[in-house]
């Protein structure tokens, strides 16, 4: 199997749990289930990748702190394979507010550095070796561009809630193959979709939470796929990176489109109903197994 190279997104995450989010008026919440865990999309794209087998490194930053000392201690015990650098600035940790139905409020409690000094000899290393990069949009990517153009790995995005035009992702877009993105922000999604496909892209997949998810290939097909329902939500941080990672498992076992998107809604499914980035149950057995069940007969 490919050898994927995760570039950026770990933190250490405090959530809090409400019915609701909280209304904003001074008040008093006397009882809030909490619990820590580490954070962030590239975290949740290894531990995903990871439990499907799929053989991935996992590069990002954190502070020499117990934060940081936590996240290593819980990427190990998952059997990720996580090369790191030391920020100076500290470990990058959320404090994220949950509701019941998913909604979420985050709040960025320390923020890790744009520009740092990498071991970039470790990191061209990986890039080289992997057969496919997936970037994600923390600050400290940008100054790995040019190794990417360099080697010119097919390069996988998710620029999850996207707000059009904001020149941040610009460069992100620019260097993409593959894009993924939320509809949460977007008026009219579909001409979104076009418009970065317009930028010679080979895929632009769109989620909408529980109204599914659309691809757009590159001949100009809409694949539309409904999400699975009825499901027991525990907490919804991290669907979009295991969607982002059932659709790679598909895409590298040559599966369709519309199959990708399925495995993709299968393991977002599985991420809601744990208190974890990824379902611990999940596995590629698993997944097929459930693809079977809900798809295959249908």
């Amino acid at each position: 199997m490919k050898k994927i190279f995760i570039i950026g997104g770990t933190t250490f995450d405090h959530i809090v749990y409400l019915p609701q989010l909280p209304k904003p008026v001074p008040q008093t919440i006397h009882v809030a289930p909490f619990h820590e865990a580490t954070g962030s999309t590239g975290s949740g794209k290894a531990l995903n990748l990871t439990k499907l087998a799929l053989p991935n490194t996992l590069h990002s930053i954190i502070g020499d702190d117990e934060f940081g000392k936590k996240i290593i201690s819980f990427l190990k015990e998952q059997s990720v394979d996580f090369i790191y650098d030391i920020d100076p600035k500290g470990t990058e940790r959320h404090f994220n507010i949950m509701d019941a139905d998913g909604g979420r409020i985050s709040m960025f409690i320390t923020q890790s550095s744009s520009e740092i000094s990498l071991h970039i000899e470790k990191i061209e290393e990986e890039i080289k070796d992997a057969a496919i990069v997936v970037l994600n949009i923390i600050p400290y990517t940008l100054q790995l561009f040019p190794l990417l153009k360099k080697y010119a790995n097919p390069i996988w995005t998710d620029l999850h809630d996207y707000n059009e035009g904001n020149p941040y992702h610009e460069p992100f877009i620019e260097a993409a193959d593959y894009i993924f993105l939320s509809s949460d922000n977007l008026n009219d999604y579909k001409t979104t979709m076009q418009q970065l496909m317009a930028r010679k892209k080979e895929l632009v997949v769109c989620t909408h939470g529980k109204n599914g998810s659309t691809a757009l290939t590159k001949n100009g097909e809409w694949i539309d796929q409904p999400a699975i329902q009825g499901l027991q939500l525990k907490d919804a941080n991290g669907a979009g990176d295991s969607f982002f990672s059932g659709y790679l498992f598909g895409n590298l076992n040559n599966f369709d489109v519309q199959k990708c998107l399925q495995l993709g809604t299968i393991c977002a499914a599985y991420c809601i109903t744990s208190l974890q980035l990824c379902n611990a149950d999940l596995n590629e057995i698993v997944l097929m197994n459930v693809w079977e069940k809900e798809f295959a007969i249908k």
